[in-house]
């Protein structure tokens, strides 16, 4: 995939009502989206991102607003799929608001394309919030949990 591959994936995505193309193709993947009128491109490949409009500068310091706003380090979803609280529906969650995790501790589990990954805690903490309901969707880097350390 060249620059005019990406070129036109960004020309598509404005003439449409869609609001994001990903493709992929030998192992790498382009993912071009509109996130509030700008045109976004994440390059998961070694393709060379286009000169064309990306993520405006201020962006990047909203989120980050957001996140200080909350209280505690958030744990972030690693790739997009289903997130379940527990391993199966008869078992209790991994976690609830308020317990003791250690570094390494399953948090829960992400299904992505039939494969069960799970997410595990990046610190040892407490709980502060489980930020999505039990089987639903999530997307790459979608907050999961926020944890006091």
């Amino acid at each position: 995939m060249n620059t005019k591959d990406i070129e036109q994936l960004i020309e598509l995505l404005e003439k449409s009502t869609i609001s994001e193309i990903e493709v992929g193709r030998w192992g790498k993947k382009i993912r071009v989206s509109r996130q509030g009128g700008n045109v976004v491109v994440q390059n998961s490949g070694m393709v060379p991102a286009p000169s064309q409009p990306a993520a405006p500068a201020q962006a990047p310091a909203e989120t980050a607003d957001e996140e200080s706003s909350q209280q505690g380090l958030a744990i972030k979803s690693p790739m997009v799929g289903t997130f379940y609280r527990s391993p199966s529906p008869e078992v209790d969650a991994f976690v609830k608001v308020g317990d003791h995790v250690k570094k390494g501790d399953t948090l829960c589990i992400i299904e992505a394309m039939k494969i069960m990954n799970e997410v595990e805690a990046e610190v040892s903490g407490v709980i502060l919030d489980i930020q999505i309901e039990n089987a639903q969707p999530v997307e790459y880097g979608q907050t999961l949990f926020l944890i006091e350390p």
